[in-house]
């Protein structure tokens, strides 16, 4: 039998798998062709070729001790790959011992999550927001507080995060380029936060940690700057994965990165570590910390996606959508032209578009478009998409 909590959790799980489900009876019933599917973030694109090659090459060449157990925060040689590869890239200089190899970004949140939480800890969570970071925190005895961002333009608010910041807040989560909406957060703004946090610090006597999820930080489009986390915020944690950026998904490999001006960064270190193991993990999969670490300066097909994006965004702008144009990631998160997003996106099944309603991420009356889809698929859902829309001008 279920416990309470994991029954209680199911009815409010993702609506991201609840609409994949949904194009699954699709698919049985028109085939997968005439079923347009943008649900999940799941990257059609391949691997580049150097990340096959290395597969091939470790297999081949039967590399003693690939398949062994190593040091819980990953290989060596490894880590010491990825913290010359941020160094380069952030400015801050970092070890190998700033390092651990996670099972992906989700892993990754949830080791730091486990390392730093008493229970009831306060986390803030800017809203829309990936809806797993609720589940994470709850894991281990957290509380989420929800903080909108600003409907103009998806930015945050460091007013409204000053409001909400409290003596129980423990961390906040950033997510930039952000799924759902594609938006890069600007350096300005989160030096704003960055005052906001040190001043509240300083006020409850405790820190307050930035727990950045990075998995999109390769796809950034139109010239759009990156802030560099760990320079802005003292207190912070950058959380990443090659899912999105070397199409890896289903290899469940990322990393964290440990800022090392905190205070106390070895026992922190220490702390994900240990984390790292109990929670199950162990350690991150051997043989793909190894490929990852010689394919660290590949490009993420980032013209592919714009190309995607472009089309995608600008048909369904002259169908009469609102929406603003994401400068990262491979999402659109449109305003529904209705204000019952789940009716929306109920009604749109009709034309075989498979949506995500806007509430799964916190955000009522808007819906997600994963267009990390093949280019086929979005030309051939053109038509669907103004038959929705025609649909709700008639009504009106």
């Amino acid at each position: 039998m279920l416990s309470q909590k994991i029954a209680d959790n199911l009815k409010r799980s993702s609506w991201i798998r609840a609409m994949f489900e949904e194009g699954e009876k699709l698919r049985a019933i028109h085939g997968s062709d005439k079923v347009f599917d943008f649900t999940l973030g799941n990257p059609d694109t391949e691997p580049p070729d150097s990340i096959k090659n290395t597969f091939k090459k470790l297999v081949l060449d039967d590399v003693p001790g690939i398949h062994r157990y190593m040091n819980n925060a990953g290989f060596d040689d490894v880590r010491e790959a990825v913290a010359e590869q941020l160094q380069r890239e952030s400015g801050v200089s970092l070890a190998a011992g700033n390092i651990v190899m996670t099972c992906g970004a989700a892993g990754g949140l949830n080791v730091v999550l486990k390392t730093i939480l008493d229970p009831d800890d306060e986390v803030i969570v800017l809203a829309p927001y990936f809806v797993e970071y609720l589940f994470y925190i709850d894991n281990h005895g957290g509380k989420p507080v929800i903080v909108n961002t600003s409907l103009e333009n998806f930015q945050p608010d460091p007013r409204e995060l000053d409001a909400h910041i409290s003596p129980r807040t423990k961390a906040i989560i950033i997510n930039s380029p952000n799924n759902p909406t594609g938006v890069v957060y600007r350096e300005e703004v989160l030096q704003s936060m960055a005052s906001v946090l040190e001043a509240k610090e300083k006020k409850y006597g405790r820190a307050i940690y930035v727990l950045s999820d990075e998995p999109y930080n390769k796809l950034v489009y139109d010239g759009a700057r990156l802030p560099q986390v760990l320079k802005i915020f003292k207190n912070s944690f950058v959380i990443n994965s090659f899912s999105k950026s070397l199409s890896l998904p289903g290899e469940r490999i990322g990393f964290i990165a440990a800022n090392p001006a905190m205070e106390d960064c070895s026992r922190l270190m220490d702390g994900l570590v240990f984390s790292n193991r109990i929670l199950g993990f162990v350690n991150a999969p051997s043989m793909i910390q190894k490929v990852v670490a010689g394919s660290l300066n590949e490009a993420a097909p980032v013209d592919q996606y714009r190309k995607k994006r472009d089309i995608l965004f600008e048909h369904l702008v002259k169908l009469g959508f609102s929406c603003i144009k994401p400068e990262g990631a491979f999402y659109l998160f449109p305003k529904a032209l209705i204000p019952d997003d789940v009716e929306f996106a109920r009604i749109a099944q009709k034309y075989n578009l498979l949506l995500v309603p806007g509430q799964g991420f916190g955000w009522p009356g808007y819906f997600r478009l994963a267009y990390c889809v093949s280019l086929q698929t979005i030309e051939n859902s053109l038509p669907a998409f103004e038959a929705l829309a025609k649909e709700f001008s008639r009504n009106s």
